[in-house]
Parts: structure tokens; C-alpha cells; sequence
């Protein structure tokens, strides 16, 4: 596992893995494909500004989650998410913009190597980081996926706050003297 300074820790993490698998399970879902930028943080803790470039995070039915994004974005993910470095997969520069190929098409190349290529996948439909382009070349190179709409799973997992984001949220609240997520005992107050 890499050394990285997480906002949260790695059981939270888990824990917020494990809610959103259950929520795949309620839905028939076996992987699920996350594009919004802040559902990806708060899986993996992945923080950068590369949304404007196609990316996501692949939710598998099993181990940890996989961030899929552009090559030279990968050395973010690989300082801000806990994810170990072969889970960090960055497609070549050929890809952006490219009118003759997609990432969508190296992203389901990669699902198909790991045996994911007739699964049932949730994809975040409705959603501005998702555009029918990825989604037509994810329909194109896997023709054995069932695809369904997964827009709000992940963003409705995150409506009801573990005790430790509801920390978190009192310290940039501005409480006096409290515990915040990263365990540190701090006085905010003004003086």
C-alpha cells in the first residue's frame, strides 16, 4: 500500500466500499463504473482537477477499487488515493480527443482482461463527467455487459454521514477544541 496522507482512514474507506457494494447487490449490480469527481473521492480519496478528461473509478465485485484515468494523472491518484499502484491504471495521451478512439475503448479492454466483460455494470448515466460517447464505445467493445443506470447510488450512500465525516464536518464547522478525521486533537478557535 502506498504512503498517503488520507483525509480519512483506510477502515472508513472500507466501510464506505462495503455500504456502496451493498447498495450494488440491492440492485442487481456487479460493477459499477463511477465518474462524478467527488463520488470517486469519497471511494478512493483520489483529489485532482483532471475531470476534464474522461476518468472514473471501477467498483468490482470484489477487492479494492480500480482508478482508470489519463496516464499522466495517474502520479495524483497514486499521492491522493489508497489505492495500491496496480490499481492505478492511466491510459496513453492518444486517447484525449481523439476522433478515431476513445478511453472508454482501453477501459473495456482492461474489464474484458479481468473477466468483467459479461457482467452486469452500473454506469452514472445522468451524469456531466459521462458523456454518450463513453457510453456508446462501452455498449461497442463489450456487446456481453447488461448496462443500467446507477446515476445517484454512490451520491445516496453518501447522504448519511459515518461518525467520522460528521467529525470532520464539526472541525470545518468551526468548533472550538474537537477530535477531527485525520485524528488530530486541534484548537480552532479564534483568539
Amino acid at each position: 500500500m502506498p504512503d498517503v496522507d488520507l483525509r480519512f482512514t483506510r477502515a472508513e474507506f472500507a466501510a464506505r466500499l462495503d455500504k456502496t457494494r451493498r447498495a450494488m447487490a440491492a440492485k442487481g449490480v456487479d460493477l459499477l463504473i463511477v465518474t462524478d469527481p467527488s463520488n470517486m473521492n469519497w471511494l478512493t480519496g483520489y483529489d485532482g482537477w483532471s475531470f476534464y478528461v474522461h476518468q472514473c473509478v471501477i467498483v468490482p465485485p470484489d477487492g479494492e477499487p480500480i482508478w482508470f484515468g489519463r496516464g499522466q494523472d495517474a502520479n495524483g491518484a497514486k499521492l491522493t488515493a489508497y489505492l495500491r499502484d496496480e490499481n492505478i491504471i492511466g491510459y496513453p495521451d492518444h486517447y484525449v480527443q481523439s476522433t478515431e478512439r476513445h478511453p472508454m475503448d482501453y477501459l473495456s479492454g482492461i474489464l474484458t482482461d479481468r473477466g468483467w466483460g459479461s457482467l452486469k455494470v452500473g454506469v452514472e448515466m445522468d451524469n456531466y463527467y459521462f458523456s454518450a460517447a463513453a457510453y456508446a464505445a462501452l455498449v461497442k467493445n463489450l456487446p456481453n455487459v447488461r448496462f443500467t443506470d446507477c446515476t445517484a447510488l454512490v451520491t445516496w450512500q453518501r447522504a448519511v454521514k459515518s461518525p467520522l465525516e460528521i467529525d470532520s464536518i464539526r472541525c470545518g464547522a468551526g468548533n472550538r477544541h474537537i477530535a477531527c478525521a485525520g485524528g488530530r486533537d486541534i484548537d480552532i478557535s479564534m483568539k
